[in-house]
């Protein structure tokens, strides 16, 4: 039989052609790919022309595409539809990439073409793009530890291999506590819910293969349960439960492999000659140093650490009024900050949920990215990886833009969280190569039959992701390298945090929040209500990502934990982190942190975005009009055509004329007075 991810695809948008390809065609494949890419990168090194930019950079980026190829179909199932055979295959692929990625960047022939260019670079007549390509290509030889040798250069190869692994088994160990864990409720035990959530946890029930509903580690079932459940035996049961996940003792506990990647990554960032991680990671982000990132976390911490103390005193006497003695707990601040938010705003999720369905919202995300960039929609019929996926085809004035998939519910073969992949990514090197974008969610699956329900965070989530998919999309650079989301990671958060705003905007909702059952839309003051308590309970989301924060910067600060615990004891005591509120991921699940180096020393970046967000869309509120086409046209030129192509601060420079402050973060969280 021949392997099906090493033909050449013909599948509809050359898609991976997933009705054949079975589990153990990946490892072949792989093997075979990375055969082939050290082959193209051992013929770039001994080149017997003397280094130019095609022979050399461009070279290198042509070596690894069936490598990408293949693990864009890989890392697509992996991550969304995760099985035993796919766990062990990640494993395997871990160290493999590893390695291969140490050899390129280890290779002295190698590097010394792409040196001998970048020291010539000012007389190659290089583009702009050109030029911004080889400062990247070479700046990341350096990074990699390409002038290392000898002991040090064999000792970084080990811990990267390391890293990749721990990494891996961080995530999986993740995944396997939130698979294997639920919480059965019986008759009883659903009073006081509301509808949907009754229904999204007979739905989980099902598929976990219960008798009757429960009530899973998932956020979009949990949350619910936390916020209306009058029952504070189960909040706590299943609030303890959503928190341990990867301290439970046994072979899913994280603590020893959060250590021990503390520890590895600053061996790694020492070797290459930096103090530590942290400067190490932020020597290439917007914010530049941990000085800078302290300071904007601190400016939003104080403001929102006071205004949740307030609203803690308010919630607290809530519980004593209901007869419980003894202070606020995390598993009560959801019940009573929803009763609050009901009797202050005459506003509860019940009451919206049915206006946020699904398929509507989808609708409302394509009709604004319509009305911005003049993109269209179509449905097609495409083979995917899961059942629950759906696929459009992407067009703009009839041209062919991106095949953009929708996977949007729980299941238990998928890690939890959102998020924004490119099985292919843009690129005009290899001819007019036009991505294939992934958005990822977890929203509770309906009963069959039924309206899927989001609630308003959950909309907010959708948006969210597809502002990320909008920047893969409409990417229009030659090199992949830069391409797309490949931005420093404190910038990446902009155009997707940008997008939610159109969410709020009263057309938008008007035409798209209607009612599952009647098919109306919402009124005028429900939605005036629920934008009047858009900053309702923002000191409490605002601490417990904060904390994170700071907790994960400390992490990379200096030496390494030899208790990470004890050290994330350490900082929320020093910032006095309010007792009932925890860190919105504690280490043992901090996914963003540990399950690769993405965002480690980098969870402040939705922060560092957050305020350039609240400035970008002023823009268009100055422009009277959401979706001015001036300001949409400067918003694709330079933020989400341009990729990396240039320094994320001269983008943002050349779209707003200047940089905002942080005022603009605290007035749309409702802090400012409280600063």
């Amino acid at each position: 039989m021949t392997n099906p991810l090493l033909e050449d695809w013909t599948t509809p948008f050359g898609l991976p052609p997933f009705d054949r390809i079975r589990d153990e065609d990946f490892l072949p494949a792989v093997d075979a790919a990375l055969d082939e890419a050290r082959a193209a990168v051992a013929a770039v090194a001994a080149s017997p022309e003397p280094p130019g930019f095609a022979n050399t950079i461009e070279a290198l980026d042509l070596a690894d595409r069936r490598l990408d190829r293949v693990l864009g179909a890989f890392y697509a199932l992996a991550g969304a539809d995760s099985n035993e055979a796919r766990e062990a295959l990640m494993r395997d692929f871990a160290p493999k990439l590893s390695a291969y990625a140490s050899e390129v960047v280890s290779n002295p022939a190698l590097f010394a073409r792409i040196d001998s260019l970048w020291q010539a670079r000012d007389d190659l007549g290089l583009s702009a793009e050109q030029r911004r390509v080889l400062d990247l290509t070479h700046r990341n030889f350096l990074r990699a530890g390409a002038r290392l040798e000898g002991d040090a250069a064999d000792r970084l190869k080990e811990v990267k291999m390391r890293l990749s692994v721990l990494g891996t088994q961080f995530s999986q160990n993740l995944l396997a506590d939130e698979r294997d864990w639920f919480m059965p409720l019986a008759k009883a035990d659903l009073e006081g819910l509301p509808d949907f959530v009754i229904e999204a946890a007979r739905a989980a029930g099902e598929d976990k293969g219960a008798p009757g509903p429960v009530v899973t580690l998932n956020r979009s079932l949990i949350v619910p349960f936390l916020q209306f459940s009058p029952r504070r035996d189960l909040r706590r049961r299943a609030y303890e439960a959503w928190v341990a996940r990867g301290e439970n003792g046994g072979d899913t506990d994280n603590r020893a492999i959060a250590a021990e990647i503390l520890s590895l990554r600053e061996e790694r960032a020492r070797l290459l000659g930096y103090a530590d991680f942290a400067a190490f990671k932020l020597e290439t982000e917007m914010a530049g140093s941990a000085d800078r990132v302290r300071d904007l976390l601190m400016r939003v911490w104080e403001p929102a650490r006071r205004a949740a103390l307030s609203d803690a005193a308010r919630l607290e006497a809530m519980l004593r009024a209901d007869g419980f003695d003894g202070p606020l707990e995390p598993w009560d601040w959801r019940f009573y900050a929803e009763r609050r938010r009901k009797a202050e705003h005459d506003l509860d999720e019940a009451e919206l949920k049915p206006f946020f369905q699904l398929d509507r919202m989808v609708e409302a995300a394509f009709a604004c990215a319509n009305r911005l960039f003049g993109l269209e929609f179509a449905p097609v019929d495409v083979p995917l990886y899961h059942p629950d996926c759906r696929a459009w085809n992407v067009t703009r004035n009839g041209a062919h833009v991106a095949l953009f998939v929708g996977d949007y519910f729980a299941r238990g073969s998928k890690r939890s969280g959102a998020w924004c992949s490119a099985m292919r990514s843009q690129q005009k090197l290899a001819g007019d190569i036009r991505p294939i974008v992934v958005n990822v969610c977890n929203f509770a699956k309906p009963p069959a039959g039924r309206a899927a329900l989001l609630s308003y965070d959950d909309a907010r989530t959708l948006f969210h992701e597809f502002g990320h998919a909008l920047h893969q999309m409409l990417s229009d650079v030659t090199y992949q390298l830069i391409s797309g989301t490949s931005v420093a990671r404190d910038f990446v958060e902009l155009p997707s945090q940008l997008y939610e705003h159109w969410l709020e905007v009263p057309e938008v909702l008007a035409e798209f929040a209607t009612h599952a059952e009647t098919g109306q839309p919402m009124p005028r003051d429900l939605i005036d209500r629920m934008l009047g308590a858009s900053t309702f309970d923002q000191g409490f989301a605002t601490v417990e990502f904060v904390a994170s924060a700071l907790v994960d910067l400390a992490f990379h600060e200096g030496a390494a934990p030899a208790d990470p615990m004890q050290r994330q004891a350490e900082v929320l005591e020093a910032l006095g982190m309010p007792r009932a509120i925890r860190m919105r991921h504690a280490t043992p699940h901090f996914a963003h942190v540990f399950s690769g180096d993405g965002y480690s020393s980098g969870y402040y970046s939705y922060m560092w975005s957050e305020v350039m967000d609240a400035d970008a869309f002023a823009a268009f509120e100055e422009a009277g009009d959401p979706f001015d086409p001036e300001t949409a046209a400067r918003l694709e030129r330079f933020i989400l055509s341009a990729g990396g192509s240039r320094p994320a601060e001269e983008l943002y420079l050349d779209f707003r004329g200047r940089m905002p402050g942080v005022e603009a973060l605290l007035k749309g969280r409702g802090l400012l007075g409280a600063a």
